[in-house]
């Protein structure tokens, strides 16, 4: 879990984000109100899919105008490990967002249970379960 997380008001324009990501050698920015409160994420490749391949200007794109707002999942500071992990695995996704009343703590990444999980079969599990899809299973025999 990132110790002093690095987070975007929604007003920030992508430029701006993308130099934040590049200063801290970062993928994901959570975008949070004043108030704490967490209303969607930018990753790089959010920069690069809603931003660049349409041939915005980046100066001119708002973070609100392209943060990702669905499926964003939250996940208690005293969670352990192990639920973090079940939870993106359940949820297919990377990345959790800490939250503690409704409030923006930190980001838990697939990275970090990587490095907090002892067992690489873990690590490997967690993985498959977190990529599996019908597109990456199709046709693959079960093992």
């Amino acid at each position: 879990m990132a110790k002093e997380p690095k987070t975007a008001s929604p007003n920030m324009d992508a430029t701006n984000a993308a130099g934040l990501m590049a200063s801290y050698d970062i993928g994901v920015i959570p975008i949070v109100e004043d108030d704490g409160a967490v209303v969607g994420l930018v990753t790089d490749r959010d920069l690069v899919v809603r931003v660049l391949a349409d041939r915005r200007d980046p100066a001119s794109v708002s973070l609100r105008e392209i943060a990702t707002r669905r499926s964003l999942l939250t996940i208690s500071p005293d969670a352990t490990v192990d639920e973090a992990r079940e939870m993106m695995g359940a949820h297919q996704v990377k990345r959790l967002l800490v939250t503690e009343d409704d409030a923006f703590v930190s980001v838990i990444s697939l990275g970090d249970i990587a490095q907090s999980t002892q067992s690489m079969q873990e690590v490997g599990e967690a993985v498959r379960e977190i990529t599996e899809s019908p597109a990456t299973t199709e046709g693959i025999p079960s093992s």
